[in-house]
């Protein structure tokens, strides 16, 4: 029985870190991390920026998942099969959190909304199934393009839809970098006033982000004075992200 391929198992390792980081990554640590010298991990990370499996940031030197790898995994998925893993799991969570939930997905630059639970009270709500919303202003748009390749950043200033909206570049960053760090996100009045929501990523094979979970309702239920998230609606939604994470990967 003929052996397996040293370099395609090295690369697969590479791959697997890079998915399951916090960040992107410096050469120097890819190769601590999976005991590679260097030059190896060099050129396994060059080969892999050649077909777009890796993309390198441009001013930190550090390396990320590529466009090209992030449309492979997400093309086996698609948006009916997550509704279907992720909907025995919305609404249990709006049930605890009392808050509306929302599954996003990307599609053309933009979170796409593919399930919608309403808050389980009386009060008037509309349907946001199949809604397009700016990926820069909102939680789960956060989240989706927090763990997206290289350099997903707009390069340009962003659209403003409140005082609070992220507008630059620089911010952006910053913010998506805190995602990643936090492993969550929060939108306080950046989309619309007085709305507030919390979102966490929903992982498939090999850890890649394919969509992304979370609550809306109104700020001062959502967060403290200072902005800050409820931290019990935090847990409950990371909470619900890993369950349908698992889902997918069985």
């Amino acid at each position: 029985m003929p052996g397996t391929v040293q370099s395609i198992e090295r690369a697969a390792a590479v791959l697997r870190l890079l998915a399951g980081g916090s960040g992107r990554l410096a050469l120097g640590e890819i190769a601590r991390s999976l005991d590679l010298a260097k030059g190896t991990a060099h050129g396994i990370l060059r080969t892999l920026q050649h077909v777009g499996f890796v993309e390198q940031d441009r001013a930190s030197g550090r390396y990320g998942l590529g466009t090209g790898l992030l449309r492979l995994a997400t093309s086996h998925l698609d948006v009916n099969e997550l509704r279907s893993h992720a909907i025995n799991w919305a609404d249990p969570l709006a049930a605890r959190s009392g808050e509306a939930v929302r599954i996003g997905t990307v599609l053309d630059g933009q979170v796409q909304i593919i399930h919608h639970v309403f808050r389980p009270d009386d009060t008037f709500q509309t349907l946001d199934v199949g809604a397009l919303l700016p990926m820069h202003a909102t939680a789960l748009g956060k989240v989706l393009l927090a763990y997206r390749a290289a350099g997903a950043v707009p390069a340009t200033e962003l659209d403003r839809f409140t005082r609070r909206t992220i507008r630059t570049p620089a911010a952006l960053a910053a913010e998506l970098q805190q995602v990643r760090d936090n492993g969550w996100s929060l939108e306080a009045e950046e989309m619309t006033p007085g709305i507030a929501s919390v979102a966490a990523p929903i992982r498939g094979y090999g850890g890649l982000v394919v969509g992304a979970i979370g609550i809306s309702g109104l700020v001062e239920r959502i967060c403290d004075s200072h902005y800050r998230p409820h931290q019990h609606l935090v847990g409950y939604v990371r909470d619900a992200a890993r369950a349908i994470s698992r889902e997918l990967t069985r």
